[in-house]
């Protein structure tokens, strides 16, 4: 019979039994290293954020005198009264909201519908149109920009938001499509055909089996097609040449003169424009953050 020295010997150590090991000096350097540096990325990365709000804030006459680089004497909304009276900013303002939301949505489900029929519909040829649908995406807007213009202005949509929402959802659904065809091929093959044996069609294993499978992806696209179309500044300034239909950084084009440029107003223009952006990443933080680790823990 065993003693219970020896049952001591060979019973598991629980967690918290264990003791906490000590780091060596080496170990607590190379933390302290790897913080530092990750604090001066950091400050680098505030630090031009941190100027335009300054410089937002601050009257010409200051910024002239005593440079952008200086604290201001006195906090005034003089520049931000310049810009609003200048540019039609709510205008401007529910164009962007209006055609980044609606570019979003309709290119995560183009890109869905077209990813599902390449990839679980088999369609012939699907490398094919896959790779003709990434190379549509890496073309230079420059040449895109003559056919998109004459063909919005033969349907009757040059100069309405309709025009850029039609060009921005097909090369975003063309970009979804590629990714959501890569990831749909880890869907494991025996489920849809557990689906297929309990009787559900095309329709029913898309909404109800794979769409929820694909469900962070299409988040953090979401989050990302209206980030990129809101930013979007080459083809809107062509084919939205009407103020009424001018998104926000179009307007914010506007502010720059032939000879002469008021910064504090530009930057009180660029802080306006960023605003929207900045809460919208972080209302949805938590859903882009859970769409890029999907996949890291099963």
């Amino acid at each position: 019979m065993p003693s219970d020295t020896a049952l001591s010997r060979s019973r598991p150590v629980r967690p918290a039994e264990k003791r906490r090991r000590r780091r060596t000096p080496r170990e607590q350097l190379t933390r302290w290293g790897v913080l530092a540096v990750v604090g001066l990325m950091a400050l680098a990365t505030a630090l031009p954020f941190l100027l335009l709000v300054v410089n937002a804030f601050r009257s010409g006459t200051d910024y002239s005198t005593h440079g952008p680089l200086s604290w201001p004497e006195a906090w005034t909304l003089e520049s931000v009264r310049g810009y609003l009276g200048r540019v039609d900013y709510p205008v401007a303002l529910w164009n962007s909201i209006l055609i980044s939301s609606v570019v979003a949505v309709v290119g995560v489900v183009l890109g869905l519908l077209a990813a599902y029929s390449i990839g679980v519909g088999r369609v012939r040829g699907g490398g094919g149109l896959l790779a003709v649908l990434l190379l549509a995406t890496m073309l230079p807007q420059e040449a895109l920009i003559y056919p998109l213009f004459y063909g919005a202005q033969a349907t009757g949509t040059l100069n309405t938001v309709w025009s850029v929402i039609i060009v921005f959802s097909v090369l975003q659904g063309a970009f979804a499509t590629y990714l959501l065809s890569s990831v749909m091929a880890t869907v494991p093959v025996e489920l849809l055909e557990a689906a297929r044996l309990d009787g559900a069609n095309r329709r029913q294993i898309l909404v109800r089996i794979v769409a929820p499978l694909l469900r962070p992806t299409m988040g953090v696209l979401v989050v990302f097609f209206f980030i990129w179309t809101w930013n979007e500044f080459y083809i809107p300034l062509v084919l939205l040449s009407d103020p009424a239909s001018q998104t926000v950084p179009i307007a914010l084009s506007t502010l720059r003169g032939q000879y002469s440029i008021d910064i504090t107003v530009l930057n009180a223009g660029s802080l306006l424009s960023l605003l929207p952006t900045l809460v919208f990443f972080v209302i949805f933080q938590r859903t882009l953050s859970r769409g890029v680790t999907a996949g890291a823990v099963k």
